[in-house]
């Protein structure tokens, strides 16, 4: 069976996806630690939406009884 060809997601060389090769997805360690640093200084960054933890939901609206602090 042929492995699969797959672009290095830092240089988009082609490489074959196998466990032979150390650095999958990346072509090699230098792009594997240029990916990394990115990580590192925070270029790379995964959204967050902001909200409002400020409110409890009430567990049981129709209960009028005071809730501890």
């Amino acid at each position: 069976m042929k492995a699969k060809l797959v672009a290095c997601p830092q240089c988009g060389t082609g490489i074959e996806w196998t466990p032979e090769n150390r650095y999958r997805p990346f072509c090699s360690e230098r792009c594997k630690m240029i990916d990394l640093g990115a990580w590192a200084t925070e270029r790379y960054r995964v959204p967050v939406t902001e909200t409002d933890d400020t409110e409890v939901p009430d567990e049981n609206p129709e209960d009028d009884r005071p809730r501890p602090n």
